[in-house]
């Protein structure tokens, strides 16, 4: 792949709600783009946890076999070193989906002590989109300032809020409704949910 207008850096942090984030690397993959995937520690914790993922064989075995794409890329959230902490290598944005706090707090302070935190700084500093879909309720004073420093930079806040307008059916529904307004907020076209009509 030569340019980056189909090449997205994607973070899964260990907030609860990782099924967003294995969602949409799906549909990124799908629609024939090349994934940049960061996963962290506390995120693998939570895929066990959650999708009941057995780890033992490694992270990126699992992941590679789940999508069984040859376009996703799989980095160590230790690996400083890796592409997505270069601000020359060209891509389109970042998206951190489901994003901790702590995350949040780390990119809205400019403290990058992981290759999650610093390709957000990469795309904060390269003017590049970035997207961040925070998980946790209820909310403190500080996730909120937080999320303001981030929003006032340009950065795309969209909190994993499932909206019921469009009649979901079940969990799916309720998880495609999150994801596709994060594509939408990609500028990447989807058929995850039903658009308002009158």
């Amino acid at each position: 792949m030569d340019g980056s207008s189909d090449r997205w850096v994607v973070a899964i942090t260990g907030a609860s709600g990782v099924i967003y984030g294995v969602r949409l690397v799906e549909e990124l993959l799908k629609s024939g783009g090349q994934v940049h995937l960061i996963v962290s520690q506390a995120g693998a914790l939570v895929m066990e946890q959650e999708l009941g993922w057995e780890l033992q064989a490694g992270l990126k075995e699992v992941l590679r076999q789940h999508f069984r794409q040859p376009d996703l890329v799989v980095y160590d959230n230790d690996d400083i070193a890796a592409l997505p902490a270069s601000g020359s290598f060209l891509n389109s944005g970042m998206v951190v989906i489901p994003c901790t706090m702590a995350t949040l707090s780390a990119v809205a302070h400019g403290s990058a002590g992981t290759l999650i935190e610093r390709a957000a700084d990469v795309a904060l500093k390269e003017r590049r989109p970035l997207l961040v879909v925070p998980r946790e309720t209820p909310l403190n004073s500080i996730h909120l300032r937080n999320m303001l420093t981030l929003s006032e930079m340009g950065v795309h806040v969209i909190p994993a809020m499932p909206g019921f307008y469009h009649g979901p059916k079940n969990l799916d529904d309720m998880v495609d409704f999150v994801v596709g307004k994060v594509l939408d907020g990609m500028g990447i076209f989807h058929q995850l949910l039903a658009r308002y009509r009158q």
